[in-house]
């Protein structure tokens, strides 16, 4: 009989890689003029080896990461970040464990991408496939990392998380409660490093640059696409133009020479979940509707094929989020290992009176409600305010449809895809 395949094994393996130790992008113009950016090989050394990139998006996928040394590009109006203003391509490992991989970098990456417009307050954000999972402010680093961690406990398992704050010995506590596979921070107090230490696989990372993420704000970088046949899509990045509320737009909308209009505008709560909800927005991929609450995540539906699918996604989302978050409060148990009966049906009632915690929430949209079937979702379940880019020709339908509950809605007039 043949032995049975070691399928755990494929994780352990680390391929060799053959990216050169330097990298040159060169753009030229049809008269000769070239701008050239020059990149440098990352690699760190662990245990006495020098040691790039542990794998791809996979193990047996070479990869490798660069950081910009030198050059920069000008385009027009629009300039590429300046060489030597790093984050993610210079972190710093404290604790390696295993040494990072692809999904490590670009997980902390993302997180970073939405951190820097989150500055004001201590803010977490846990990751997973490059996608938030839970994202949520606080008084303090512990409070912003328990909020994030416990709006979606189960999706958090596994997660890179990045804070804007020093960790403190306090929120590494929390964090050494679970499992995570990378921790991101501008820098961490002895304490905190005793206790996360003893996470033996934990890669402890230090970000010094962090603490200047303000300065990243509308940054501009090159943005490649490789395709199938060796071709490469080049773009500039996604910079949300709406990052204050006096930047939100009251809901209009022109049909059959009719004006319709969004009849109440947000509270100042609702403006701060809004704005909240649409930064978090920018790293979220696309098709996608998220639900926030006090500038916590209550649900992120992310990467869908259809609007209308995605707010019906994260309104389930919302449910068992909450129901995990009870029980896990109240028994220490998983939901769904929840063996009591009366316990059960307890959390079940309560979780459908709170309609999933949506009641006085706010509804994220990153593109525009081409029907109003879309926008219903969210407000059938007591959603009181709504940011999208407005745009469609039916934007009407949702204005009725907020008008008719009394709901809040502001335009962007900015899409917000991400792909």
């Amino acid at each position: 009989m043949e032995d049975k395949p070691d399928y755990r094994s494929a994780y352990k393996t680390i391929v060799e890689e053959h990216f050169p130790e330097r990298m040159e992008i060169s753009f030229v113009e049809r008269d000769g003029t070239r701008q050239t950016l020059f990149y440098e090989k990352v690699t760190w050394t662990i245990e006495g080896e020098t040691k790039g990139l542990r794998y791809g998006d996979n193990p047996g996928q070479q990869a490798a990461m660069y950081r910009l040394i030198n050059g920069n590009l000008k385009l027009g109006d629009v300039e590429t970040i300046q060489p030597g203003r790093h984050l993610a391509s210079d972190m710093e490992l404290l604790q390696s464990g295993k040494h990072p991989g692809k999904t490590n970098i670009t997980d902390i990456d993302n997180a970073l991408n939405i951190l820097r417009y989150l500055v004001e307050k201590p803010c977490a954000i846990i990751v997973k496939h490059n996608n938030p999972c839970g994202v949520a402010t606080g008084a303090t680093p512990a409070e912003a990392y328990h909020r994030a961690n416990m709006a979606d406990r189960i999706a958090a398992f596994g997660g890179a998380i990045a804070l804007n704050r020093p960790v403190d010995a306090e929120t590494a506590r929390l964090i050494a409660e679970n499992y995570c596979e990378v921790i991101a921070a501008e820098d961490y107090e002895p304490a905190a490093l005793d206790i996360l230490s003893r996470r033996k696989n934990l890669r402890i990372v230090r970000i010094r640059n962090m603490k200047r993420l303000r300065e990243f704000v509308g940054a501009q970088y090159i943005d490649f696409k490789s395709l199938i046949d060796g071709g490469i899509i080049v773009q500039w990045p996604f910079v949300p133009n709406t990052r204050t509320p006096a930047d939100f737009k009251p809901a209009t909308a022109v049909w059959k020479g009719r004006e319709y209009r969004v009849n109440r505008l947000p509270t100042e709560q609702e403006c701060r979940d809004l704005l909240f909800g649409w930064l978090v927005e920018a790293g979220v991929t696309s098709n996608s509707v998220l639900y926030v609450k006090d500038e916590v995540t209550l649900a992120i539906g992310a990467g869908g094929q259809d609007r209308v699918g995605m707010a019906q996604y994260a309104r389930d989302k919302a449910y068992r989020n909450l129901a995990e978050r009870l029980s896990w409060e109240r028994h220490k148990v998983p939901f769904e290992n929840l063996s009591d009966p009366r316990a059960r049906a307890a959390i079940e009632e309560e979780v459908r009176e709170m309609r999933g915690g949506l009641r006085g929430a706010c509804m994220v949209s990153d593109a525009f409600f081409p029907f109003r079937d879309g926008i219903d979702v969210g407000l059938r379940e007591g959603v009181t305010a709504v940011i999208q880019p407005g745009g469609s020709e039916r934007d009407f339908e949702s204005i009725e449809a907020c008008n008719e509950v009394g709901a809040a809605m502001v335009f962007t007039g900015q899409r917000s895809f991400r792909h």
